[in-house]
């Protein structure tokens, strides 16, 4: 009998990449980095879908399916999701949009989740947008936001602070190497990290419009 992880790779495989030509741009930044703000304004301005790995796991265990009850005692315990696992979440979710442009926010986040979905999805990003932000800042961030969401206890953001250093910096190197980085001051005020996204956005717009 095999595993969750194995029947979900099973199923990434089986049904191979995307069936339509998209357009990816990886969203990544530490918790609280304010991305999912951020991902809300390019969606308005550029026309993009928002896909937020975290939503779709979280909404994959409240689902009560097996699949479910693993992810949830994998993020209480600070843990990343097996890639196999978040690649099908993605891949479903973009086989479902309607739309071909899509910012996919906390992910890759290490670079096992960025080998899986280049093999899988066979995408290359056109560029990663990487939140600049200090510690101390988004630690203050989200212990001020108020959505109620479980994983926001102080010993779980250590933890996810821990495992982004560990993890997802790498990650961001990987992309920087090959010139796919778009880095933004994260910690600066709303308005003002979004004058300098849009910036970066606006010449990929416009070769498109072209």
């Amino acid at each position: 009998m095999g595993s969750v992880v194995d029947a979900a790779n099973k199923e990434a495989t089986e049904s191979s990449h995307i069936n339509k030509k998209v357009k990816v741009v990886f969203v990544l930044g530490g918790p609280g980095s304010g991305k999912g703000t951020q991902c809300a304004n390019i969606v308005k301005h550029f026309g993009y879908t928002h896909l937020s790995a975290g939503d779709l796991l979280r909404a994959e265990q409240n689902s009560g399916s097996e699949n479910g009850a693993m992810i949830k005692n994998v993020i209480k315990e600070g843990r990343i999701v097996p890639s196999e696992v978040t690649v099908k979440l993605l891949q479903r979710a973009m086989e479902q949009s309607a739309n071909d442009k899509f910012l996919i926010d906390g992910f890759p986040r290490n670079q096992e989740n960025r080998e899986a979905f280049e093999s899988v999805i066979r995408i290359e990003p056109e560029f990663v947008l990487f939140f600049d932000c200090s510690e101390e800042e988004m630690q203050k961030r989200i212990l001020n936001r108020n959505q109620g969401r479980e994983d926001d206890n102080m010993e779980t953001i250590r933890k996810r602070f821990r495992t982004y250093i560990e993890s997802s910096l790498p990650v961001i190197e990987y992309y920087n190497s090959k010139g796919k980085v778009r880095k933004i001051d994260a910690t600066k005020p709303v308005e003002e990290v979004f004058e300098a996204v849009k910036d970066v956005f606006a010449p990929l717009n416009d070769k498109v419009a072209s």
